[in-house]
Order: C-alpha cells, then structure tokens, then sequence
C-alpha cells in the first residue's frame, strides 16, 4: 500500500479540507443557483425561464465532456496551483456572471464557471487525500462531501433568499467574494508539490476489472438517486400532500440528515470500504422503496425522505475514495473519469425522472430508482465475487500504517 505521508501538519491539513469543502459547496451551489433564482433572472434578462434553466444544462454538459481532457491537460502541474485557479477562475466568472448585461455572456461565464468545477473535482479528492495518513483517508472524503450535501438544502436556499431580497446578481457577487477566499487560503496553505509526489497519486490496489465494476455502479446508484432528487418537491407536494411552504423545512431536515450521513460513513470507510457501500446503497434502496410505498404519508414520506438524505450522503464518499484505492491509470485520471460518469448518471437520473412524471406520474419515480440501486448493489456484489477481498486487504494495510506510526 502506498504510505507517502502528508506534506503538512493536521492542523494546516484540517484548515484547507474545510476551506476545499467549503468550495465545493460553493461550486454546487453555483451550478443549481439559477433554478432557484428563475422567476428573478429571467425578466431581467429578458429571456423566458426555459432559456434560463438551460445556464444549468450546458453547466452540467460541460463538466461532463471537460473532466478527462483537463485532467490529462494539468497531470504535471502541482495541485496547489491548479485548485487556487479553479476556485479564482470560479470568482473572476460568477462576478462576471453578476455584472453581465446580456444572456448570452451570461452562459460564456457559466461555461468558464464549468470548466474550473470540471477540473477542481478532478484535483480535489487526490490533493485532499494526500494531505492525511492512509488510515485517515476515507474519514476526509466523508468531511470533503458535507459540502456537497449542504449545497442543494442550504447554499440554493439562501442564495434564492438572498436574491428575492436584494437582487440575483448579487448573490451571484456573493458567491464570488466566498470563493475569493477560499482562494488565498488555498495559495497561502496547500503545500506546492508535483501531483506525482502525493501520497495519494497512485492507488494502492490498482485494478482495471475493479475500476470497470466501480464505473458501472457509479452511473447506476447516481441515476437512481437523482431521479428522486429532481422530482423530489413535486412528489413532497402531489403525493405526500404538503404546500410549497414547508418544502424548504423538508429539504433542510434531508441535507441535515445527509451530514450524520457523511459523518458516521467516514467512520467506517477506511478500514471497510467495501462494507461501507454496501450497507449505504442497501439504506439507500429501503428508503426509495419506503418513500413508494408509504409516499401517501406525511409522516412516512418525510420519514423516508430524512433516510434517503443519510444515505445518499454516504454515496460521494465511498466512490471517491473508492477511485483512491483502485484506480488503475493514477488517481487524478480515475477521478476525471468517475466524475464525468457521475454527472452522466445526475443527467440521466433527471431524463428518467422526466420521462416518468410525463408518462406515468412522479409517484412511479422512487420505485424505479429504487430498482436502478438494487441493480447497481448486484453489481457492486458480482465485483466482489469476481476480484480478490479489498475490504480485508485495507483494514489489514490500515493497521500496519497505524502500527508503524506508534512504533516511530
């Protein structure tokens, strides 16, 4: 196993994985802010809303397409300077973003904004990783992903609060003043090293048969999951019955759940990455199932929506550091690769959804999505028959890593 040690003390690594997952927030936030801020940007704009919601779409195409080219673009550069420029090229877009006069430089600025996401995902999990021991790994992707969980819940909301009481373009001068920040931090802390001298550039148990069945289930679970999470407020509200006043409760108790969620999976996911899967997409289905079956509810609807965020926050960590021990051409490529199929599965998880609400009715959707994760649990269980145990190499390869820091 590769047992590189970080370049930096745990204080300094603690402070940029908060400044790193508070830039993801930022990043995921900014990417789903014009669907909340719709009804305010398009007649400013002077654009129907439909137009609007495509800032979202070619967003979403971008990063898709993006992710594999730039990583194999900026493989030699050290990551501190690639993750400064993607959260300052993030800034220098969203503030433009926010002075623009014109739709159309409006999408030139989201497609700019979409390109530095693209490659941050790339960099972020290896850099991230590399700054902790191997035994510490896991439990950092877990803190890395609450941003990801309290983007959709938090960030969105506030920055639609934000904009219905002053103005869109200013939330959009918000975000760019945050990820200013986060900028200098990462200038002033990451340490400059060559991505090839980090402890976590390499995975430790590469497998290309391991990585193939990992890809597999990342485009099953994602599209299932977001299936449910597209249609989520029309089902609350059609089938559950509740208004649109509570929807903002309901969505902060499921990004409230899917925190718990990410930190209990980093408890397990060093020693048990395999485990770890398994049991969240196992919660994961039993709350799709639930959230059909018992949807009619209030009670057992909200019930299923707060399990349905717990596990679902444990998903993004467990691929990630997933992709960290197996992939087999170097970690930043296997996350440039994981993340372009993990956007694939967010798109089709939306077309499936919308196919469904058309032909059947939003109520079929947590049924199917439940059907696409016990698909990929099938999946992920035949990989483990067909390739040797990891869940026992890494606990064992954990322990020694442990053993040999008390004995120094």
């Amino acid at each position: 196993m590769n047992t590189v040690g970080p370049a930096v003390d745990s204080r300094r690594a603690t402070i940029i994985l908060v400044a790193l997952a508070a830039s993801t927030f930022l990043f995921v936030t900014v990417e789903s802010l014009p669907s909340g801020l719709l009804t305010l940007m398009a007649p400013d704009l002077d654009r129907p809303t439909s137009q609007i919601g495509l800032l979202v779409t070619a967003y979403a195409l971008v990063v898709l397409v993006s992710s594999v080219p730039l990583a194999h673009v900026t493989r030699s550069i050290p990551r501190r300077w690639v993750l400064s420029a993607c959260a300052g090229v993030a800034a220098v877009a969203t503030l433009w973003a926010a002075l623009t006069p014109s739709y159309e430089q409006l999408m030139i600025a989201r497609v700019v904004t979409a390109l530095a996401q693209a490659l941050f995902w790339v960099a972020v999990v290896p850099a991230t990783a590399g700054l902790f021991p191997p035994g510490q790994r896991g439990k950092a992707m877990a803190r890395l992903a609450i941003g990801n969980s309290l983007a959709p819940v938090l960030g969105v909301p506030a920055g639609t609060w934000l904009g219905e009481l002053t103005s869109w373009r200013v939330t959009f001068v918000a975000v760019a003043v945050l990820s200013t920040i986060i900028t200098v931090i990462v200038i002033a802390l990451f340490p400059s090293v060559a991505p090839s001298a980090g402890g976590a550039s390499e995975a430790p148990f590469p497998s290309g048969r391991r990585f193939g069945f990992l890809m597999v289930t990342t485009v099953l679970v994602v599209t299932g999951a977001f299936g449910v999470i597209t249609f989520v407020t029309q089902y609350l509200q059609d089938v559950a019955g509740y208004t649109q006043s509570d929807i903002p409760a309901l969505l902060l108790l499921q990004g409230g759940a899917g925190v718990v969620g990410a930190v209990v999976v980093g408890r397990f996911l060093d020693k048990r990455p395999v485990g770890a899967y398994l049991v969240g997409a196992t919660v994961l289905a039993v709350a799709l199932v639930g959230l059909w079956a018992v949807g009619e509810s209030p009670v057992g609807a909200v019930a299923c929506l707060a399990l349905f965020g717990f596990a679902f926050s444990t998903v993004p960590p467990v691929l990630s550091h997933r992709v960290l021990l197996v992939a087999p051409r170097g970690t930043n490529m296997g996350q440039a690769i994981s993340s372009s199929l993990f956007n694939l599965g967010i798109a089709a998880g939306s077309g499936l959804g919308a196919l469904l609400v058309s032909m059947v009715g939003v109520r079929a959707v947590p049924l199917v999505s439940a059907g696409l994760v016990l698909l990929a649990l099938a999946v992920a269980l035949v990989e483990e028959r067909m390739c040797a145990p990891l869940d026992s190499v890494a606990r064992r390869a954990v322990d020694e890593v442990v053993a040999e820091d008390l004995s120094a």
